[in-house]
């Protein structure tokens, strides 16, 4: 009966990675985000947009994160904080909805957004912190890929209903060649639309089994959230204080903050670099994202299966260079030519090589993160374990900025959407240069 527990509470957490999952994938990346492409009619226009934007939305969760964590951990009953965010995933999702081409208001429309993002990110803190609870210390490399790939397939469920059923093609028509279903109208644009709801009820769904089966309840004698709060700054000072003695933590800390902010800004702004460079439909980017999301998939799974026989650092190793040659490959790729040689207008070239490199980023983001989780948990103090993720978070999105600040600025100097994503190929070289000092001898667990 335990065990039947214990496998139940583990599934309620992958059904979190399940539900929210979508928000990356159809908003943050693959339907969405070049959909702003369209809308505002200039794909350096929109880049340079959505770069401030997530700039300033990043901004806002990393001065949050760590107090979020500090709270939680004092008070416990973490889902209890996952239900508010939830709220405010839904509402931001749904508001995505008043695009329509013509008749939008910017700021709505990024605001939306970001509430939603910032509510998934400050989710995503505080479910981390529970992994080390759902299994022993060598099973957490497998539980936390296994989440990781669990949450892709999620998304290439609802980026495949996205394309056959709502997403409307230049012919009015969806992938599967029908009109988009509900009666939406092609000629609004709202089955692209559409994907603002479509996540949202998603989410509103298949976040229930989370409740239902990995609940977490308020520890007896814990003091209240407004009690927590009051001493959320001394008690986060404190920890601060202690990571210049904990070299590793701290190193791994700034790689990580490199990495996942190069990683960030490929998802953040490949649909629109695919949508403004290779001329490429919102159907023909969620394609891309059906096989990024894919491959993320698989190698989640395998990452993980890695990750408990070698360890998590030689798993993020493999992954930051391939990502590393994958940003180098982007930057010298265009319609017209790959690495300097021209091909034919017609060439198809291009578009196969932009798939395979979306093929690998999948791969790669789902390993490295799923390790990078693992790694986490085997550096930070079980006993302070969502201030950890809060500050994990924190490394994430203090510098958050500098990927899509850096995109902007280089896209709105040298007007090239190319151009613009040099910066990646420096975060990932940095960030592995970091990684290879990380030692886990002496580390937690």
């Amino acid at each position: 009966m335990a065990e039947i527990s214990k496998k139940r509470r583990i599934w309620g957490w992958f059904f979190y990675y399940w539900a929210a999952q979508p928000y990356f994938t159809l908003l943050l990346t693959f339907i969405f985000a070049p959909y702003i492409t369209d809308l505002m009619g200039s794909g350096s226009a929109a880049q340079t947009i959505w770069g401030y934007g997530n700039t300033a939305f990043g901004l806002i969760v990393a001065l949050s994160a760590p107090f979020l964590g500090t709270i939680a951990d004092k008070t416990g009953g973490r889902t209890r904080f996952i239900a508010v965010f939830a709220l405010f995933y839904v509402l931001g999702a749904w508001g995505l909805w008043y695009a329509a081409p013509g008749h939008y208001n910017l700021f709505f429309v990024m605001a939306s957004f970001g509430v939603g993002l910032i509510a998934t990110e400050l989710a995503a803190i505080v479910a981390n912190a529970m992994l080390p609870t759902l299994g022993e210390p060598d099973e957490l490399g497998r539980i936390s890929g296994s989440a990781w790939g669990f949450g892709y397939a999620g998304g290439v469920v609802s980026l495949i209903l996205m394309l056959c059923l709502f997403a409307e093609q230049h012919t009015g028509k969806t992938l599967i060649g029908i009109a988009p279903i509900f009666g939406l109208d092609p000629a609004l644009r709202e089955g692209t639309r559409a994907v603002g709801p479509f996540t949202a009820i998603w989410y509103a769904i298949f976040i229930i089994p989370f409740f239902l089966w990995t609940r977490d309840p308020v520890r007896p004698g814990s003091p209240g959230i407004i009690a927590a709060a009051r001493t959320a700054w001394p008690d986060l000072k404190q920890t601060l204080a202690t990571l210049p003695g904990n070299r590793n933590l701290s190193l791994f800390l700034v790689a990580s903050m490199l990495y996942r902010d190069a990683l960030n800004g490929m998802f953040i702004f490949g649909g629109i670099y695919a949508s403004g460079v290779l001329g490429w439909s919102v159907v023909n980017v969620g394609v891309f994202g059906i096989l990024a999301a894919v491959t993320g998939a698989t190698f989640a799974w395998l990452g993980g299966k890695a990750d408990s026989a070698y360890g998590p650092k030689p798993v993020i190793i493999v992954c930051l260079v391939v990502l590393t040659g994958v940003a180098i490959t982007t930057l010298n790729l265009s319609r017209s030519s790959i690495f300097g040689l021209a091909v034919a207008p017609t060439s198809s070239l291009p578009d196969i090589t932009f798939y395979i490199l979306g093929a690998l980023i999948g791969a790669s983001a789902g390993a490295m993160q799923a390790a990078s989780r693992t790694l986490m948990v085997k550096l930070a103090n079980p006993a302070r374990m969502t201030e950890a993720f809060g500050l994990y978070a924190l490394a994430g999105q203090a510098t958050s900025f500098i990927a899509p600040l850096a995109i902007a600025i280089t896209t709105s100097i040298t007007g090239s959407q190319q151009s613009g994503i040099s910066p990646l190929i420096v975060l990932f070289v940095l960030g592995l240069a970091l990684l290879l000092f990380v030692k886990l001898k002496g580390a937690y667990a």
